[in-house]
């Protein structure tokens, strides 16, 4: 049972885990190679990850051509910064010491501001990504002077139909909660599962997935404060409580906002 479907037992609810996409590696390895072979020989003065994926893909790779990826950056002194939490703590369990996190928000904005903060002046950094990433930090990083390798590592795709099961429960109102964590998941629930029924509470993990439920018209009842499985499942238990919303009840009209 994954931590976030733990939480909501904990907290009373009973989690129905619906994967609305799914990571794939790229056909061509190429770059990736030589970007881990710059990183070990010292080209790199950072490493900048902003989600747990793409941590699996490189330690994965590293795996391949070296003693793995704490060694690799060990062997060349390089300092790594996570967007929050999660990826921190999925590179640490393969032994890779994070030196920057942000200290509140999870976000590609709040990771520039405190990269920047350090104070290195102009230094080049990896920075390995899915190919639906947003290019917020490279962007910001590139205006505060840093020198950005921005590479593609693995593309994000749909996840297969879900169950029946699943579909007639939402579409009947039966699912009372929809937690969503990326903007691709967003995307992924319209396409597979139609809008919400308007009983149905929608909350997202941080302002890019918001900006995307915004695009696209989807109602947002909550956003996490933190972008952690955890600040989600917080987000939602903090708007019952906030509301008094009963599960399988439309949001009142002052309920109708984050």
């Amino acid at each position: 049972m994954s931590p976030a479907a733990m939480a909501l037992v904990a907290a009373g609810a009973e989690p129905v885990v619906v994967p609305l996409v799914r990571t794939v590696p790229l056909d061509d390895l190429t770059p990736l190679d030589d970007a881990l072979l710059a990183l070990g020989s010292g080209w790199y003065e950072w490493l900048t990850v902003t989600s747990q994926a793409a941590v699996a893909v490189l330690a994965e790779r590293a795996a391949t051509h070296d003693d793995g990826l704490a060694a690799l950056l060990g062997r060349a002194d390089v300092r790594v910064a996570a967007v929050g939490p999660g990826t921190a703590r999925a590179l640490e369990a393969l032994g890779v010491r994070v030196d920057v996190v942000p200290p509140v928000r999870s976000t590609a904005v709040d990771l520039v501001a405190a990269l920047v903060a350090t104070g290195a002046a102009g230094p080049r950094t990896l920075f390995p990504r899915g190919d639906l990433a947003a290019t917020t930090l490279a962007d910001g990083l590139t205006a505060a002077g840093w020198a950005v390798d921005d590479l593609v590592v693995y593309r994000t795709v749909p996840a297969g139909p879900p169950d029946p099961q699943v579909a007639h429960a939402w579409a009947g109102g039966d699912v009372h909660a929809a937690l969503l964590t990326s903007a691709s998941t967003v995307r992924a629930l319209l396409d597979h599962l139609g809008p919400p029924p308007p009983a149905t509470r929608v909350v997202v993990i941080g302002p890019s997935t918001q900006a995307e439920a915004d695009r696209l018209g989807l109602r947002v009842d909550a956003v996490a404060d933190r972008q952690t499985l955890a600040g989600l499942v917080d987000a939602l238990a903090i708007h019952v409580a906030r509301t008094g919303a009963t599960p399988g009840t439309p949001p009142t009209t002052t309920e109708d906002s984050p």
